[in-house]
């Protein structure tokens, strides 16, 4: 499985971090050997609202070639909307069977056109823009519909981190990374 971990100017980190965590933990664990990720953006360096940097390893590049693409939230998601160059390249993603999302990167993958069909859900102060984008909004903190993962607000992450361990492979592996990360997980979503 190779991901595309989408990041941006004025990115939310944690959004990013959260989830990356614990999947990460199923390579290192040796639940995935194979998993292999590159941090994808449309600009050379992006960093969040309060200075943090980050250098992306694709820059532009298309995003066909992925199983899986992730989208955090941030500020930025909200300037992003507007930025026709941007949707552009993040359409290159249509092909890709799984696109995931936490907080506001939804709207972004509404407003690339992946969510029309899709119940879904993003940070609680935006479901009013959200609702531009899919057939339903919930308030649910993970919302699994099809091709298509959604999660609400910054810490959903983290749970949507685990939750996709214990999709790809297994609640034991969920349960054994949340215990290395000593986070308190709830597998019933």
């Amino acid at each position: 499985m190779k991901i595309a971990f989408i990041i941006f100017n004025d990115i939310t980190w944690l959004d990013l971090i959260g989830a990356y965590d614990p999947i990460s933990r199923l390579k290192k664990m040796s639940y995935l050997p194979g998993l292999s990720w590159d941090f994808c953006s449309f600009t050379e360096v992006t960093s969040d609202h309060y200075g943090a940097c980050f250098r992306p390893t694709k820059i532009q590049s298309s995003l066909k070639d992925y199983d899986m693409i992730y989208v955090p939230g941030g500020y930025g998601t909200l300037t992003l909307l507007l930025d026709q160059p941007f949707i552009k390249w993040l359409q290159t993603a249509e092909s890709v069977p799984l696109k995931v999302s936490v907080c506001t990167g939804s709207i972004l993958l509404g407003a690339a056109g992946f969510l029309k069909n899709n119940k879904a859900t993003t940070h609680f102060s935006e479901f009013e823009t959200l609702k531009r984008y899919c057939r339903e909004v919930s308030n649910e903190r993970i919302v699994d519909d099809a091709e298509v993962i959604t999660a609400g607000a910054v810490s959903s992450s983290i749970d949507l981190g685990l939750y996709l361990c214990k999709k790809w492979v297994s609640e034991k592996a969920a349960r054994e990374i949340s215990e290395r990360m000593a986070y308190r997980y709830d597998c019933n979503f």
